[in-house]
């Protein structure tokens, strides 16, 4: 287990891609804020949720440009258990895990695969933006983990989602996607934190070959998109070997560029170089999105259009 003392050995090997990297360091010992997106498919008045939660004691104030997010004081308040959840009202996420799907820019009508989908929060996302009214295929390789993500979509009232058991890698061939989101299962190095007794929380131990199984995933998913459409990769990871170097494998596999995006969160260019290596340049309109500059866990996204 790694302890805050030995932090700064763990991540000097991104001192350089980091901004700012003391600050940080000392923003490991920061709790996140609490926040949740206000679900407009059951309740499409704001004040309904708005009013029930702040007569259970706390403060909730909208998040500025992102619609649909607020942001819950304290943050040790179990939204998990209020009647606003159970019904549906709202969804607790993190600011930026909800990127991802405002760069997949999801519209009605459209088929959209979300290749690595449970729990169901992105999923959910997308219905929403498309006021349910495209087809969403939501998979995931686990069973088990596919039991929460049908368990989300029954509460949070979608009915446009339909849900598959695959391997991401797998995934069958059929009617080309518009669009294809790919969140994939990554070392989690953006949401650490550290503990009570100095630790840092949520490490994920053991020694899975993850930018093997990612670069399948994208390569998978750009398979899948029709010509003209979209993939979204993203990650919660701050390690370049999962984000720059996977997106860089499918521009040197595939006809693919990446496409600029703009966010509301504050954001750094993708890498273009990393321990030696020469990357491709496009890589720089991919974005990074760091914890200590977003009150968030750590994200990196990257759009791209499929050209043949």
């Amino acid at each position: 287990m790694v302890t805050l003392t030995e932090a700064p050995r763990y991540f000097s090997r991104y001192r350089r891609i980091i901004p700012d990297f003391s600050d940080f360091l000392a923003h490991l010992r920061q709790d996140l804020p609490l926040y949740f997106r206000l679900n407009n498919l059951k309740c499409p008045d704001p004040s309904l949720v708005i009013e029930g939660l702040e007569r259970q004691g706390v403060k909730i104030r909208p998040v500025e440009h992102m619609p649909l997010f607020y942001r819950v004081e304290p943050r040790d308040f179990p939204l998990g258990n209020t009647e606003e959840y159970y019904l549906g009202y709202i969804y607790p996420m993190t600011l930026n895990s909800a990127l991802p799907v405002l760069a997949l820019d999801p519209k009605p009508g459209e088929q959209i695969l979300d290749l690595c989908a449970a729990p169901g929060s992105k999923t959910t996302q997308i219905a929403q933006l498309t006021g349910d009214k495209a087809v969403i295929v939501a998979n995931d390789r686990r069973l088990d983990r596919l039991t929460a993500l049908v368990a989300n979509l029954k509460r949070l009232g979608v009915a446009s989602a339909l849900t598959t058991v695959y391997r991401g890698e797998e995934f069958p061939f059929g009617i080309p996607f518009d669009k294809v989101l790919v969140d994939a299962p990554c070392s989690g190095e953006g949401r650490y934190r550290q503990g009570y007794e100095g630790e840092l929380l949520y490490q994920k131990e053991g020694h899975t070959n993850l930018p093997a199984i990612q670069k399948g995933l994208l390569l998978r998913a750009f398979d899948l998109v029709k010509v003209g459409g979209v993939v979204v990769y993203s990650t919660c990871t701050i390690n370049p070997d999962e984000n720059e170097l996977v997106v860089d494998y499918l521009l040197r596999k595939r006809q693919a560029k990446i496409v600029a995006q703009q966010y509301p969160q504050k954001h750094h260019e993708g890498l273009t170089e990393w321990e030696g290596k020469i990357l491709h340049p496009d890589l720089r309109y991919t974005a990074r999105f760091f914890p200590h500059e977003t009150e968030s866990v750590g994200f990196f996204v990257a759009k791209i259009q499929r050209l043949v």
